[in-house]
């Protein structure tokens, strides 16, 4: 299948990422004939958690401090609790998050993902989920908050957990199929 043949998506993460919910997107746009590009805040390799332990690792194609949103069609933002965590205190990769919504591209993110888009100050006014934990985090950044497997509003993508991720990656291909939204707010 190549209904995405010509797009790249953006993935960032860092160490402590989820694993499944970083490979699992990646395979399905990889699938579906977009390429990926994994960015982080170093080079080299970061490792996955799957379970209680860490699992597996990553290469890592750029750095956050070398990538741009102008390069990319589409940003996941895998959860994990150590992964959004780190990220979301490093300046370069809040800002590359605002970005995309700047730039109205589309953007997925799943479980505690959305940490980042709390921080980026994104989410005034969306409808998301997440992970149960961090819904107090994201009604406090303006959001509001529902219970439901995948919620997609304008041009963004949120689902809860690995449990959701045939549903979350389904949406996230249709995302980036449609391209920018003219409704993705900054």
């Amino acid at each position: 299948m190549s209904e995405l043949k010509g797009r790249t998506v953006a993935i960032l993460a860092t160490d402590g990422y989820e694993d499944s919910e970083l490979r699992s997107p990646k395979e399905a746009l990889e699938k579906a004939g977009a390429k990926t590009v994994v960015v982080s805040l170093k080079s080299g390799e970061i490792n996955g958690w799957k379970g209680k332990d860490w699992h597996g690792t990553m290469k890592v194609d750029t750095t956050v401090g070398e990538a741009s949103a102008s390069q990319f069609d589409a940003l996941v933002l895998p959860g994990g609790v150590i992964n959004p965590d780190l990220l979301r205190v490093n300046e370069d990769a809040v800002a590359f998050v605002q970005d995309f919504f700047k730039q109205k591209k589309p953007v997925a993110a799943i479980c505690h993902g959305p940490w980042m888009l709390a921080e980026a100050g994104v989410l005034e006014g969306r409808k998301v989920t997440s992970y149960k934990s961090i819904r107090t985090d994201l009604k406090n950044a303006g959001a509001h908050w529902v219970d439901e497997e995948v919620v997609v509003d304008n041009g963004l993508v949120t689902s809860r957990s690995p449990n959701d991720l045939p549903a979350f990656n389904a949406k996230l291909i249709e995302a980036v199929r449609e391209g920018k939204h003219a409704e993705q707010i900054a």
